[in-house]
């Protein structure tokens, strides 16, 4: 792989360009993307009471991102070439800085909604664009290390996020949350503008295929909210579930077909004849779901059972992301030396010893129960991150570097949709199931519950309650201990289902391409 970037073969040291000042520049890039998916999560409540919207209504401040990132993501490999990557990758920049000033601005909460697709739809151009160019700039031999930096953004951004924005919600306003991107933003465009080569003058200028945008949009979109909104709905026994699922299965279908067929695609998904892509791409499904849905449920526990506030919540997750990045510079180095394959096998192992500890949690389990896992799922995670980027993405030729890229990306993203949506589903489905099950043991003729409830009736009455009054708070605390249980044995499901996600993934592994440092095979080929 060529150390220059554009379509010329001229290394960047003649052309006087730091290689890695790129790295850095593009990184801030990255980093205001990858936050941004999760720090708005702690500050959803706050938002529905400031700007006065329901709950089913203010899951779109996150829905809305999530939707407009995907339909970006394959697209910004084509946006690269027609108005040149440096260009567009500022254009991203400045479209989501401003993108966040209007959130914090929001008056109204359809303001806000509009902000967050705009900021969603600019963001999409961020995180792909940004590993394609550190591909495109560095030579192979130091590839490993260019990834293990970028990979820091993207593995510890998901936790860093929830830490920074429960600070900014609990000690500053939820506004901040949005704000805090302004000076990075800012900064970010600085850096690129000073960094990054000028863009090459040959550009793509042909026609552009308008119909096959709208497909793919429409077809990602519907995707997209088919996975953020099948839960709330109740999946199939909803119309628009119906609607959606349908409306995505024949866009995505015709979008495909009319791609294949064209001498200039919008997405060229020809890129998929690299057998390291398309395994590789299953595989980052998994990891997006791994990634994504443990972080969803941890949370979930550490609030909903432990009545954590956000801002414990935050700093519970922090340590797991400094891990991560403390982790990387080791795994750059350990996958320059061995098989990236094996590196993959020892992070899975990792992600499934963190899962089980996970799967152990409950109602007394202490800070420490919860970090320890966490961490080591922090350091599994980059050793299945890493060597999966340069086994995947590694053996694709410059040329067809950024449609690989977006396209990884975007199987990355719609894993962690995916993942967040199957854990949820499966977490209402268990509750319900571990409710009914424990609910056979609260009858008349169990002993011990009879003395609980007579014990409990007492207490009360102690307090001030008549029996009748005393009796009813003693069954709702016995409710309410059997709706704790049924949540506790669910979220140990929902780990362990993740653990056999990861286990059953593993064969396509062997399906990864041999990446090679200077020419010759790593070692271990």
């Amino acid at each position: 792989m060529a150390s220059s970037v554009g379509t010329n073969s001229t290394p960047l040291k003649k052309r006087g360009t730091n290689k890695w000042a790129i790295a850095v520049a593009v990184a801030l890039g990255a980093l205001l993307e990858v936050i941004d998916i999760s720090i708005v999560n702690v500050a959803l409540s706050d938002i529905q009471a400031s700007l006065g919207a329901t709950l089913t209504e203010v899951s779109w401040v996150v829905s809305g991102y999530a939707i407009a990132n995907v339909v970006t993501l394959p697209l910004s490999a084509w946006l690269g070439q027609r108005f040149g990557k440096k260009r567009y990758f500022i254009f991203s920049l400045i479209g989501f800085t401003v993108a966040s000033v209007i959130c914090g601005m929001a008056v109204s909460f359809s303001m806000l909604v509009v902000a967050r697709v705009l900021q969603g739809l600019a963001g999409g151009g961020l995180l792909a664009k940004a590993q394609a160019i550190l591909f495109e700039t560095f030579p192979r031999e130091e590839q490993a290390m260019a990834q293990a930096f970028f990979g820091v953004i993207v593995i510890a951004g998901p936790a860093l996020g929830p830490t920074l924005g429960g600070y900014l919600v609990t000690n500053v306003d939820w506004r901040w949350i949005f704000f805090i991107n302004i000076p990075v933003g800012i900064g970010a465009v600085l850096m690129c503008m000073a960094a990054l080569p000028d863009d090459d003058e040959e550009r793509s200028t042909g026609a552009v295929d308008w119909f096959a945008i709208l497909l793919l949009a429409l077809g990602l979109g519907t995707l997209q909210t088919f996975l953020e909104e099948g839960n709330t709905e109740d999946w199939f026994d909803s119309p628009l579930i119906w609607q959606l699922s349908i409306t995505g299965v024949v866009s995505l279908t015709w979008f495909v077909i009319r791609e294949l067929g064209s001498k200039e695609p919008v997405v060229d998904l020809r890129v998929l004849r690299y057998r390291s892509l398309w395994a590789g791409s299953l595989l980052s499904v998994v990891i997006g779901m791994v990634l994504y849905g443990a972080l969803f449920a941890v949370p979930l526990f550490a609030q909903g059972v432990l009545h954590y506030t956000s801002q414990d919540t935050g700093l519970l997750l922090l340590p797991g992301a400094l891990v991560s990045a403390v982790a990387m510079p080791l795994a750059g180095r350990i996958v320059t030396r061995v098989d990236p394959r094996y590196a993959l096998g020892f992070g899975a192992a990792m992600l499934m010893l963190a899962l089980f500890q996970l799967s152990e949690l409950s109602p007394q389990t202490s800070v420490s129960d919860l970090q320890i896992p966490l961490m080591i799922r922090g350091f599994g995670t980059v050793f299945m991150f890493l060597p999966l980027n340069m086994a995947a993405l590694g053996p694709i030729p410059r040329k067809d570097i950024a449609a690989a890229a977006g396209f990884f990306s975007l199987t990355r993203q719609l894993g962690g949709s995916v993942g967040v949506a199957l854990l949820s589903a499966l977490l209402g489905t268990r509750i319900a199931f571990h409710r009914a099950v424990l609910l056979e043991h609260v009858t008349s003729d169990n002993a011990a519950l009879v003395y609980r409830v007579h014990a409990l009736t007492n207490v009360f009455m102690s307090k001030g309650a008549a029996f009748a009054q005393g009796q009813a708070r003693a069954f709702a605390t016995i409710n309410a201990a059997v709706n704790q249980q049924a949540q506790v044995l669910s979220f140990a499901d929902t780990f362990w289902a993740t653990v056999a996600l990861i286990f059953v993934s593993m064969p396509l592994v062997l399906l990864l391409g041999k990446p090679e440092v200077n020419g010759k095979p790593v070692p271990g080929h």
